[in-house]
């Protein structure tokens, strides 16, 4: 705004000319800007007072905390808990385990730039130095949990993709540094990943974290620390063995037609939209059968073989 012009009125109330004092709200008014959940503590604060709010929680870590609970859990929702709750109180007695009779494998806590803690943590309390202490943080108040069927590596790209959208890009290594580290988490997912990126990711991140201007870029790299630590496994399978155990990183996945069950029929190969499943025939003792067969460099690992197969004769390896 050009020096001397005021800011218009409203509703009748008289103008304030520039420059504002030092401290001042929005408009040069009083004003109070903080988290939503904490403006609702303030009424039953204020109602039933101090000491019964820190009644609650841990000597920390006072009062409630609500979460987001979300993932592959039975009952999701928001949920309201006093502090020092543990993990495993929350994801299997209120959250009713995990879905479909699957097996417990992560959950993130503190929203995207939260860590990925483990089944080794389900005793952790809930509390904000607890959280931070395993590799993670109270953040917003997210909690994802996650079952065998998610891939950790797949998981840290997801949300650090998120980080970089969200960016503001006035420092470099938030700006170009979390792009580095998607560059080499993609690297991995697509199996084109090396050792050397396992140790150059953990180097970014520790970077990133320590030089970073903002929470945000500070606290990016807990997805890709926390599963490094956490499910290194994993990663060493995606590089060495190229393979994605929880199959969903498409590019280390292949489709495979089992000779003894198909019968020939062709129905994969008329759903294939690339034309990649073609007839063969093969000999076994005394006779000559037909088979189909899938040309991997033709497949885009759509799935519609499987869809159409009713033998159970395709499998993703």
């Amino acid at each position: 705004m050009p020096p001397g012009r005021e800011l218009e009125g409203q509703r009748g109330e008289p103008t304030l000319k520039p420059p504002f004092p030092a401290v001042s709200g929005y408009m040069g008014k009083p004003s109070n800007v903080n988290n939503v959940e904490t403006f609702a503590n303030v009424p039953v604060i204020i109602t039933k007072g101090a000491a019964w709010f820190s009644s609650i929680g841990t000597e920390k870590s006072k009062g409630t905390k609500v979460f987001a609970l979300a993932g592959q859990i039975n009952n999701v929702g928001l949920i309201e808990v006093p502090m020092g709750i543990t993990l495993r109180e929350i994801i299997y007695e209120i959250g009713g385990g995990i879905k479909n009779g699957r097996q417990f494998k992560a959950v993130q806590t503190g929203g995207p730039s939260g860590g990925c803690l483990t089944a080794k943590h389900l005793d952790t309390a809930i509390d904000y130095d607890s959280l931070v202490a395993a590799g993670s943080m109270m953040g917003s108040g997210g909690m994802v949990v996650m079952d065998e069927t998610s891939c950790m590596p797949a998981i840290a790209k997801f949300y650090l993709e998120f980080t970089c959208e969200e960016s503001c890009g006035k420092c470099s290594p938030c700006r170009i540094g979390n792009k580095r580290l998607c560059e080499i988490l993609e690297k991995i997912t697509d199996g084109r990943g090396t050792m050397e990126d396992l140790q150059e990711l953990r180097n970014l991140a520790a970077v990133i974290k320590d030089t970073a201007l903002c929470g945000l870029g500070q606290t990016s790299p807990n997805p890709v620390l926390s599963t490094l630590d956490n499910f290194w496994d994993e990663y060493v399978e995606h590089v060495v063995d190229k393979k994605c155990r929880a199959g969903v990183c498409k590019k280390l996945m292949s489709y495979v037609i089992d000779r003894e069950k198909c019968i020939g029929c062709g129905k994969c190969a008329k759903g294939c939209p690339v034309e990649a499943i073609s007839r063969t025939d093969y000999t076994a003792p005394g006779h000559k059968l037909a088979s189909m067969v899938i040309d991997s460099t033709k497949c885009i690992k759509c799935g519609a073989c499987i869809n159409n197969c009713k033998f159970g004769a395709i499998s993703i390896q």
